[in-house]
């Protein structure tokens, strides 16, 4: 159906409803705008998260990329990532195949629309200039027709009048002519004013309107196209992302299938296993005979005893001393870690050392054969140039395989002292517990055995103290947890002029050297006394003269108590 034909006489309501398409169109460009700004800031939300969730360097979330449940989220994050940057593909699609192009489309479709619309209105005024025309030469001649039968009908009356003169008469018949002649004139004009105005018309209504009104329906046609082809486009922007977007999609989920749990809780063994050996088996103490030693690797003591044990001026149990702020990272050797880990940091440290030495070994060859070259080829240089720098590598490696050898050798130490796994029960026959033991109704004993069992000390800062005998001798720097200086109780104890009477002795199994405040450095072999024992915290308060007394590990030493000193109780 054409609007020519169809629509003739509905210009102001075309007019109408074209100005809406125009508005239509801007409208949906407006909608994909704000599509490409969500899809736009989508991504950067998204870039952000996984930027905000990558591991950081020189932190602890590195130690994490040891396990496989970490590396798979590391890599569902780099495909999050990738998975941002579709999203701004598609912004960048929306913004150059429709806004831009519909934004170049809407400036043509106005102009356009503007033109045929004032050649509509210009035909419009035409033919309304015409009709007027037409009504004036109709009143024309309406008017002189009048005029004429007015002549003719005063003439009449003055012929048939006897009083009225030949003269008047004759004036009054040629008045009536000159009338008729002039509404013939005028009907002559109307009538041909008619024909060329039918004429104009029909040429308006059949030839000029259809043609401008098929110019706009043409028009109006291919705006609707255009629309449609945009939201063609519009789908198929997203349409071409989605292969990208489930390689992403699956990178995440080939990830997750890579976790293996086994594998994760086999690391944390690596990762934390001391080297210590368990305490081996407890021997039972008869307090109703004389105190004897046990000869038992493992600290003991009685909660019963510890609560029944009268205060002093200590104030009950009491840290023997703040904590050093001053920590560090540790001596070089790693001996403030565990045997396993010691010997896993320094085996690192080698392979680093390793590689540094076949870096600069690398160096000195090229450096070399350059040499070669300058002095087979004077002209392209001086074989001179290149000394400093072999020098100065050769230095680098002397320095590299003399830290190599010093790591090697700590290396070879802790292998030595480190229990091997046929080991691992040596202790578990040392001792037999006494089963179904009978005790006597008139024991006046209130605790008859040890009931907590110490176990290896630890610090905040990673330091352990482990359990010594003569098959695996382990240096451990020990740095306990400990109150601020400000604690009133510590104060008091340390501030005591009172000195502690001697309740025994005790010989060093192993060198100490008391890095913390409130400890004492002694040395392996050396004989101290003994003033307080181990409370169940694991340190042993000694004294080496009037003037120099502290604490050191109580794994560390061999206690000699005096039998008859109140209070005292068997540790190691």
């Amino acid at each position: 159906m054409s609007w020519g034909s169809e629509l003739w006489d509905q210009f102001d309501n075309l007019e109408k409803h074209t100005q809406w398409g125009i508005e239509f169109v801007e409208k949906y460009t407006k909608f994909v705008k704000e599509r490409s700004e969500i899809e736009t800031s989508y991504a950067k939300q998204i870039r952000n998260l996984s930027k905000k969730y990558q591991p950081k360097k020189n932190s602890r979330e590195e130690d994490e990329s040891k396990y496989t449940f970490c590396r798979a989220f590391v890599t569902s994050l780099n495909e999050l990532n990738d998975y941002a940057g579709q999203h701004e593909v598609i912004a960048e699609n929306l913004t150059s195949q429709i806004i831009s192009e519909l934004s170049r489309y809407l400036q043509e479709l106005k102009s356009e629309r503007k033109l045929h619309f004032h050649d509509g209105r210009k035909a419009q005024q035409h033919i309304e200039s015409s009709w007027k025309q037409l009504e004036a030469y109709k009143r024309r001649f309406e008017r002189d027709c009048k005029e004429a039968d007015r002549a003719q009908q005063y003439f009449e009356r003055m012929d048939a009048d006897i009083n009225v003169t030949k003269a008047d008469v004759e004036k009054a018949r040629q008045h009536a002519q000159s009338r008729h002649q002039m509404a013939s004139d005028s009907k002559s004009d109307y009538s041909s004013y008619l024909q060329k105005f039918n004429q104009e018309q029909n040429e308006h209504y059949f030839n000029v309107i259809p043609n401008i009104f098929q110019k706009l329906q043409d028009m109006e046609e291919k705006r609707i196209d255009r629309i449609g082809v945009c939201m063609k486009t519009f789908a198929d922007v997203d349409r071409q992302v989605l292969p990208i977007v489930g390689k992403c999609l699956d990178g995440m989920t080939k990830a997750a299938e890579s976790i293996e749990p086994k594998t994760d809780s086999k690391q944390v063994v690596e990762s934390y296993k001391s080297g210590f050996e368990p305490p081996g088996d407890v021997e039972f103490e008869d307090y109703g005979q004389a105190m004897k030693r046990t000869a038992s690797d493992t600290s003991l003591t009685s909660s019963r005893e510890a609560k029944e044990k009268p205060v002093g001026k200590s104030k009950g149990k009491l840290w023997p001393f703040i904590k050093n702020k001053n920590k560090g990272s540790g001596p070089e050797d790693f001996s403030h870690l565990p045997p396993e880990q010691r010997r896993k940091k320094l085996q690192g440290k080698i392979d680093e050392l390793n590689k540094d030495i076949q870096k600069e070994m690398d160096q000195r060859d090229a450096l070399t054969k350059m040499k070669d070259v300058y002095v087979k080829n004077p002209q392209m240089g001086d074989p001179a140039s290149v000394d400093p720098r072999l020098s100065e590598i050769a230095q680098n490696i002397e320095k590299l395989q003399f830290d190599s050898q010093k790591f090697e050798g700590w290396l070879a130490e802790v292998e030595e002292r480190m229990p091997s796994k046929s080991d691992t029960n040596r202790r578990s026959g040392l001792y037999e517990t006494q089963n179904n033991l009978t005790v006597s109704n008139n024991s006046t004993v209130s605790n008859n055995c040890a009931q907590d069992r110490e176990r290896p000390l630890s610090s905040p800062d990673g330091s352990y103290t482990e359990e010594q005998n003569p098959e695996t001798q382990v240096k451990a720097n020990i740095n306990p947890v400990l109150p601020t200086s400000s604690t009133p109780e510590f104060d008091d104890e340390f501030d005591d002029d009172e000195t502690l009477p001697t309740i025994g002795t005790c010989k060093a199994l192993y060198p100490f050297e008391g890095h913390n405040e409130g400890t004492i450095a002694v040395a392996e072999g050396e004989l101290l006394y003994v003033i307080e024992e181990d409370k169940g915290d694991g340190w042993t308060r000694v004294r080496r003269n009037e003037d120099e007394e502290g604490y050191v590990p109580s794994s560390y030493v061999e206690v000699f108590l005096e039998t008859n000193a109140k209070g005292a109780m068997t540790y190691i």
